[in-house]
């Protein structure tokens, strides 16, 4: 049974970027375009790891942590913050809600994304 990842991004290259690439892996993916979106999906399909986007329409990616966070289920999902981002402030926060790691957009490269999907769910 191959391991379920989430996207939560708005920008639609990043997603065909990502969903492709981690499908080449052997994972299956599911995509949300929005924190709500994101939300309802989480609980839908429980996946084993979310990639979350921080700056996206209707709910942000810390939002979303921490309406993970007030759900028992929810809340052990492993996060990946993948941003624009590099702020100190934006990634300490993110850390205190739970992220395991964290990828700027401008600047990886989709094996890194897959190096760290391995490192914190396996194949």
């Amino acid at each position: 049974m191959p391991k379920k990842i989430l996207i939560v991004e708005d920008e639609e290259l990043m997603i065909n970027l990502l969903q492709k690439k981690l499908t080449q892996e052997g994972y299956k993916v599911s995509v949300a375009r929005d924190g709500e979106e994101g939300l309802r999906t989480m609980k839908e399909t429980k996946p084993d790891l979310i990639l979350l986007d921080i700056l996206m329409p209707k709910m942000g990616g810390l939002e979303v942590m921490e309406e993970m966070n007030k759900d028992s289920e929810l809340k052990e999902i492993p996060v990946v913050i993948i941003s624009n981002s590099g702020q100190p402030v934006e990634l300490d926060r993110a850390r205190e809600l739970g992220a395991k790691d964290w990828l700027v957009k401008t600047d990886f490269d989709p094996q890194e994304v897959v190096d760290k999907v391995i490192k914190q769910i396996g194949k």
